[in-house]
């Protein structure tokens, strides 16, 4: 089902006009959720009873923890699919992907140092998780440097697919490092099983922001996408078709 539907979004042309109407889409259920999150988290969400306000970090800590596993696992898929069935728009997802990645890794790693100065006395330690967490990020920015370094586009895609599916094995690494090892980071307060390990209060805003996340990520990983699909295919006839009726 999933190679059936890249096989249909596999037009250039189709893609670009089925992604221009998704995007704003995208872009406004992002802002009233962020709005929605922000809210919940600084007005309806009461202090922590050992962290007190600081806790409240949280709030952006922890999606964009989830979001910097979540797009690496969707760009190790589309590069098994890409390097399987040759669909040029798995190849446009990896690269269009990393460097929103390679942000969301970034913004995880710069909130954990703020969050963990008042609770551990300082701003780093070579946990595990921390670690395999910058780890990732490296792999993100492996994957930007290595596909830029290649001229032709094609190999510089099955290149970084490659890449993709090589660095995934961080991927559990990360999740289950605080279970594995002895560390310093708390185990995970969110389970799909089993009982909560916060309150309802808390946890809504905790799944909102996470779901504005994921929308930004739609909103701008599509935006990015049709760039790239007009930069391939800049010298196509629908592309001029496409200027020429922008110009008029």
């Amino acid at each position: 089902m999933i190679v059936r539907f890249f096989h249909q979004m596999g037009s250039p042309r189709y893609f670009y006009n089925v992604a221009g109407k998704m995007i704003p889409w995208f872009a406004i259920s992002f802002l009233l959720t962020l709005i929605a999150g922000i809210y919940y988290g600084l007005f309806v969400a009461p202090p922590d009873y050992q962290q007190g306000e600081s806790y409240r970090i949280m709030y952006i800590h922890v999606p964009a923890a989830w979001m910097s596993m979540f797009i690496y696992m969707v760009m190790a898929a589309a590069g098994l699919i890409s390097l399987v069935w040759r669909i040029k728009i798995t190849e446009i997802t990896i690269i269009s992907s990393a460097s929103v990645g390679a942000s969301f890794t970034f913004l995880a790693l710069v909130t954990g140092s703020l969050w963990g100065k008042p609770m551990w006395g300082t701003w780093w330690v070579w946990d595990a998780r921390l670690t395999s967490e910058l780890l990732l990020l490296f792999l993100y920015l492996g994957i930007i440097a290595l596909y830029s370094a290649i001229e032709d586009k094609r190999v510089a895609a099955r290149a970084i697919s490659i890449l993709a599916l090589v660095g995934v094995v961080n991927i559990p690494i990360i999740h289950y490092s605080v279970e594995w090892w002895n560390t310093l980071h708390q185990t995970s307060s969110v389970t799909m099983t089993g009982k909560q390990a916060m309150s309802t209060s808390m946890l809504i805003p905790l799944l909102l922001m996470a779901i504005s996340f994921k929308l930004y990520y739609g909103a701008v990983v599509l935006m990015r996408a049709r760039a790239e699909v007009l930069e391939r295919d800049r010298n196509t006839r629908w592309v001029r078709e496409l200027v020429e009726g922008e110009m008029k």
